[in-house]
């Protein structure tokens, strides 16, 4: 680097490297706690074409705590695609259609989730998502270099001096350094940080495809459908049609061979002649307004972290689109990295608490991976005129969305024996530690809201009406950690709209439960002890990792 370059050196607590969903969300849920955030555009871990992505109801839920649901309902291509839902297979558009993606694991994205989230399923195109996260970004004041690359870094440790970190502008060449506490790539360096850190990727790919994007009036051969996906086969194209505007706007990914089938085969008139054997008409006018090649691929990292480097979103794992599990995973992974970088860099717990990223994310992440290569492969089935039952390895959808369980060091043990369930999805969302809180419908001054409402700035105890043994543990402990745990009696500070709150949390009106600021109950109490105080302590103590020594109380 040039003397110039070395001679500007900014500082900040975490450098984010990317600027896709995954990206953006580490760095909003740092900004929404304070954190001071430095947030690179990069270059995406794989090229990827225009794409709808389907944000399941858990990826809503905490684009709701960030305070973007609406804005991204409210995007051009979710408004218009608020009512699509199914996947069909066809001759073609204008042709025969031969049946539909109908199976035990599938939820359509319209069905009513309503006893389970207080959000729904959402499809947005990628850039519009990413468009409402930055305009939030920019009112957090987030810094950003959206042509700013990673090249390199050095660890030095954790703390102020955990990385120095070399960035060059694409555009300008301009050079710089920025110390940061921690570094999350969400994707955008190319591999950097894995190779630096010699985190292997396992990952093989499925098939590789071109997209096309078109515009073309299919109103008429339509015929009133609103699909997410129609997968066309006929003599002259087999693929998959997506609407990007339920009229003329749209996409059409088929598979090919790069060694017999190069993309620049793939002519304006070639790509005319596939969009009208996929519409089944044979003059349709098209224009084409691009394409792209792309690889289908399922893998995962060896480890998400190392020292104060650390993988979200496409850096950790890649999967097929097949199942929508994409952008919320990787928005997951941010909002579990997240609360712990506010946590250790505040002082109110111990820096080993990171080491609970990895426990948690990678087993989870690693079976998402699975059930969307799964869901895959199950495509094929609609092919076939008798087709096979579905892969028994297939998770129903609301399991893999809602009902993951962790094991780590910062979720307390389970102790009631073999759960039901599939592996790291429990059959039910009860309440147990490591899994995410269930939702409730409550009322507060009037307002009704979810009990996902209460988490994500502090450690929440939530407990029944008689609960003054909870509070006076809760105010001494907050004193102690330096960190407010909030106590919401649920029948008195506020109301239990279905009246389910211990049915759903497996514990008596004199219980408690500790939840985490992601969301996910770290740990349950049935009744209430004699020493709450004691007890809480020890608890709250062994999560957050303060066992082992005092954390180190940041100035920021």
């Amino acid at each position: 680097m040039s003397g110039t370059a070395r001679s500007t050196l900014r500082k900040t607590d975490v450098l984010v490297a990317g600027s896709g969903p995954a990206g953006l969300a580490t760095a909003l849920f740092l900004a929404e706690q304070g954190v001071d955030c430095y947030l690179l555009g990069g270059r995406p871990e794989r090229p990827r074409p225009p794409r709808i992505l389907g944000l399941h109801p858990r990826a809503m839920e905490l684009l709701r705590s960030l305070g973007v649901e609406q804005d991204v309902r409210d995007s051009p291509s979710a408004r218009t695609l608020a009512r699509n839902s199914g996947v069909l297979m066809m001759e073609s558009l204008a042709g025969l259609e031969l049946g539909a993606l109908d199976a035990k694991y599938v939820v359509d994205t319209g069905a009513d989730l309503s006893d389970l989230s207080p959000t729904s399923w959402c499809l947005c195109e990628e850039g519009e998502l990413e468009q409402a996260l930055l305009a939030r970004a920019e009112r957090l004041g987030v810094r950003m270099r959206a042509q700013g690359e990673l090249v390199s870094f050095e660890r030095e440790g954790w703390g102020d001096e955990g990385v120095l970190a070399h960035i060059r502008d694409r555009d300008t060449g301009d050079e710089h350094r920025v110390r940061t506490c921690f570094l999350v790539d969400a994707g955008s360096t190319g591999g950097i940080v894995r190779e630096a850190a010699d985190i292997g990727f396992d990952s093989h790919t499925l098939g590789h495809f071109i997209t096309v994007r078109f515009d073309a009036d299919l109103t008429g051969v339509l015929r009133g459908r609103r699909f997410i996906m129609g997968y066309v086969e006929n003599p002259g194209v087999s693929g998959s049609l997506m609407p990007l505007d339920n009229g003329s706007d749209w996409l059409l990914h088929v598979r090919h061979d790069p060694g017999l089938q190069p993309v620049e085969s793939f002519t304006e008139e070639h790509c005319t002649e596939l969009v009208r054997a996929a519409s089944g008409v044979a003059d349709l006018s098209v224009r084409v307004e691009s394409v792209h090649a792309w690889d289908s691929v399922a893998g995962i990292a060896e480890r998400f972290s190392e020292g104060p480097a650390y993988l979200v979103g496409d850096a950790a794992h890649v999967m097929p689109p097949s199942g929508g599990f994409d952008a919320g995973t990787g928005i997951i992974d941010a909002h579990n990295l997240a609360w712990k970088m506010v946590a250790v860099l505040d002082g109110w717990a111990h820096p080993d608490l990171l080491d609970s990223y990895d426990e948690e994310r990678r087993p989870v992440c690693a079976a998402t991976v699975e059930q969307a290569e799964l869901r895959a492969g199950d495509r094929a089935r609609l092919r076939s005129t008798q087709p096979e039952p579905p892969d028994p390895e297939l998770v129903q959808d609301p399991l893999v969305w809602l009902s993951s369980r962790y094991r780590s060091t910062a979720v307390m043990p389970w102790d009631e024996g073999v759960l039901p369930g599939y592996g790291l999805w429990a059959a039910e969302n009860d309440g147990r530690p490591g899994s995410r809180a269930p939702h409730l419908r409550l009322r507060r001054g009037g307002a009704e809201i979810s009990v996902h409402d209460l988490f994500g700035r502090s450690m929440v105890l939530l407990t029944g009406p008689d609960n003054r043994a909870w509070k006076d543990a809760a105010r001494s402990l907050s004193a102690e950690l330096g960190t407010e745990i909030e106590v919401y009696g649920i029948g008195a500070d506020l109301e239990d709209l279905d009246d389910r709150w211990p049915e759903r949390y497996g514990v008596t009106a004199q219980g408690a439960v500790l939840v985490r600021p992601d969301g996910v109950v770290a740990w349950r109490c049935t009744e209430t002890p004699i020493f709450a105080r004691t007890v809480l302590r020890g608890i709250s103590k062994r999560v957050l990792r303060l066992d082992r020594r005092p954390a180190q109380r940041r100035t920021r």
